[in-house]
This record gives structure tokens, C-alpha cells and sequence, in this order.
């Protein structure tokens, strides 16, 4: 397994839709388990492919507390959304930055597991938010055009500079 690499806001890799997979085979679930390890190391308790410059629809998450239940999501479609909740949200891909979203409450998803199996979940709470946070991911949306202008472009100049300042 490897540790891949996490693009940052604002890098227009991250704005490419992510395309449908059509058959779980050996080399997508190398990307689940280095897409997992590289959650894991970064920490995070969410990530998806596109925040690693594969556009192909996966992601991973692990809500537990002791970082033991991975749930891996392939081609995953919002069936239903109900309530609204505003929760802080941060992002692998916009490090530092933690701001107020609002999102469903309860959703249902379905989606292909690791091993290409269908299935149907309900989920609320902190695993909503997440799975939520990474469909936008797949479809080139990142949590901060959920903000008003001005506090991306505040976010955006923050980011570059930091940029700047590591390079």
C-alpha cells in the first residue's frame, strides 16, 4: 500500500467530476486500500478519490472512534434527504480551515461496496455530513462553495500564502 498524495484548494484537479466505475476488479481495490491508509495517516475520517487526483467515484470513510470501521462507497447516489443541519466542517484538501455547512439531516444512499456489492444505507448524523462532504467531492465541489464569496476568497488567499511560505 502507499500514501498518495492530497491536492489542496484551490487546485483545479479537484473540480473534475468523477467518473462512474463499471467493475470492481483487483486495481480499484488497491485504490480503496491506499485511499484508506493515506485517510488514516492524513487524519481524517473522510476521503475521496478525486481529493487524490484519481476521478474515478469512491470514497472512504471511518467515523468510529477508534478508526476501525472503514466504509468504502462506489458510485454512490443520494436517494433520499430529509431534516437540515449546520455542522463545522473541515477538509483534507483545505487544511486549517473549519467553517459552518449546511447539509441533510438523514439520507439514504446507495452504492457499490469493495467487493461490487449493491447496497442501501441510512445514514445520519456525523456519517451524513461525511458521506454528503464527499459526493461533492466526486462532483468537483468542495465545502467551500457551500460559503459565501468572500469567505472563500479569504479562505483561497489564506491557502496560497501558506503555499507560498512551505515552498
Amino acid at each position: 500500500m502507499a500514501l498518495l498524495k492530497i491536492l489542496h484548494f484551490p487546485d483545479s484537479q479537484l473540480r473534475i467530476k468523477a467518473k462512474q466505475i463499471e467493475h470492481v476488479d483487483a486495481e480499484i481495490k488497491l485504490i480503496i486500500a491506499n485511499m484508506l491508509e493515506t485517510m488514516y495517516a492524513a487524519p481524517g475520517i473522510g476521503l475521496a478519490a478525486t481529493q487524490v487526483d484519481i476521478h474515478q467515484q469512491i470514497i472512504v470513510i471511518d467515523v468510529s472512534d477508534n478508526k476501525n470501521e472503514p466504509l468504502c462507497l462506489i458510485n454512490p447516489i443520494i436517494l433520499s434527504a430529509d431534516g437540515q443541519q449546520s455542522t463545522e466542517e473541515g477538509c483534507l484538501s483545505v487544511p486549517g480551515v473549519f467553517e459552518q455547512v449546511e447539509r441533510a439531516e438523514k439520507i439514504t444512499v446507495q452504492f457499490l461496496n469493495r467487493f461490487g456489492k449493491q447496497l442501501t444505507i441510512t445514514a445520519d448524523g456525523m456519517l451524513a455530513v461525511c458521506i454528503q462532504h464527499e459526493i461533492d467531492h466526486l462532483n468537483g465541489k468542495l465545502f467551500v462553495d457551500r460559503l459565501s464569496s468572500l469567505k472563500r476568497q479569504r479562505i483561497r488567499q489564506k491557502i496560497v500564502k501558506q503555499q507560498r511560505n512551505n515552498d
